[in-house]
C-alpha cells in the first residue's frame, strides 16, 4: 500500500477533529443507543453499562470521514459505529474500520481523552492507522511495515518485564463498576484514560506498559489501535491470546483485549484467565 493511503487518513483525521471541537464543551444532541432519543446533555449514570451516548458531533464527523475517505476509492468497504452496516463490506479485501468519535463519554464530561480512530484493512489485516486526539493535536499513525509514530516522531511500547511494575490503563467505566479491582492488586499502578483507541495509541507510544480492558469491544473501537501496537513492537489480542483477523461479518470482540509488549501481554491473559 502506497503513503497516500496514510495521508488522506491523517487529513481526514484532523478535517473530523476539527468538527468535534466546534461541538467540545458547547451545544450538541445526545441521545443514548439503547433507549429512546432524550434530545438532552446529562451526565447521568454516565458510566452505567447500558449508557451508550452517540452525539451530534459523532453523527457530522462520521459524516465527514465516509466523504473524504470513500473518495480514495468508491470499491473499498466501510465499517463504522455510526454508520448503518452493510454485509457489501464481507465482499471488500479492502475496507475502512472506522470510529468517528472514540470516548464519548469523555466528550460529555469535557475530558480531553476522545478521538478520531481510523484503519485501513486489506484482507483481514490493518495497513494502515491514523488516531487523532483533537483537544491536543496529538496524532498517531502507522504503516504496516513502516513503523508507529506520535506527531512525526518514532515510538514503541516499553520494554517493561513483569506486571508488578507495570502501568496499566485502563477505562473509566469499568473502573466505575469495579470491573479492574480484581486484577488491581497484582499491576505497578491503574491508570483510568478515555476511549479504548487512545488507550492503544498511549501503550504504542511507550507513556504506558500495558492496556487491559474486560468488557467487550467493536472492530471500529481497536482496530487502528491494533496496528500501531504492532508497529510498536507489541501485541493485541482478545482475552483468549488470539490475534484478531478484522472485517467479520460479527465485529464484536467479546470478552475484552489486552495490548503492551508481548511478555506483559501474555502475563495479563493468564492473570485473567486465573480471575475469571
Amino acid at each position: 500500500m502506497n503513503r497516500p493511503e496514510l495521508e488522506l487518513a491523517m487529513t481526514a483525521a484532523r478535517e473530523a477533529g476539527e468538527l468535534m471541537l466546534n461541538y467540545y464543551e458547547g451545544d450538541f444532541t445526545v441521545r443514548n443507543k439503547r433507549v429512546a432519543s432524550t434530545g438532552e446533555k446529562s451526565s447521568i449514570h454516565l458510566r452505567a453499562a447500558d449508557y451508550d451516548p452517540v452525539t451530534s458531533a459523532d453523527v457530522e464527523a462520521d459524516s465527514c470521514l465516509k466523504r473524504l475517505l470513500s473518495a480514495a476509492n468508491p470499491e473499498w468497504g466501510w465499517l463504522s459505529e455510526e454508520t448503518a452496516d452493510s454485509p457489501d463490506r464481507l465482499q471488500r479485501e479492502t475496507v475502512w474500520i472506522v470510529d468517528p468519535m472514540d470516548g464519548t463519554k469523555e466528550f460529555l464530561e469535557g475530558i480531553p481523552e476522545f478521538v478520531v480512530s481510523i484503519a485501513l484493512v486489506e484482507r483481514g489485516v490493518p495497513i494502515v492507522a491514523v488516531i487523532y486526539n483533537p483537544p491536543t493535536g496529538d496524532l498517531f499513525s502507522a504503516l504496516r511495515g513502516g513503523g508507529t509514530f506520535l506527531n512525526g516522531k518514532r515510538v514503541f511500547c516499553t520494554e517493561t518485564a513483569t506486571l508488578d511494575l507495570a502501568t496499566v490503563g485502563v477505562s473509566r467505566s469499568e473502573q466505575a463498576r469495579g470491573e479492574v479491582d480484581p486484577f488491581e492488586a497484582h499491576v505497578g499502578e491503574i491508570k483510568p484514560i478515555g476511549s479504548v483507541a487512545y488507550k492503544l495509541a498511549i501503550v504504542a507510544s511507550g507513556a504506558t506498559d500495558l492496556n487491559i480492558s474486560v468488557q467487550p469491544k467493536n472492530e471500529w473501537d481497536v482496530c487502528a489501535g491494533d496496528l500501531l501496537v504492532r508497529e510498536a513492537g507489541g501485541i493485541m489480542t482478545d482475552l483468549n491470546g488470539t490475534v484478531r483477523t478484522y472485517n467479520q461479518s460479527d465485529p464484536l470482540i467479546r470478552g475484552g483485549i489486552v495490548a503492551g509488549n508481548q511478555g506483559l501481554a501474555e502475563a495479563a491473559v493468564l492473570l485473567l484467565s486465573k480471575q475469571g
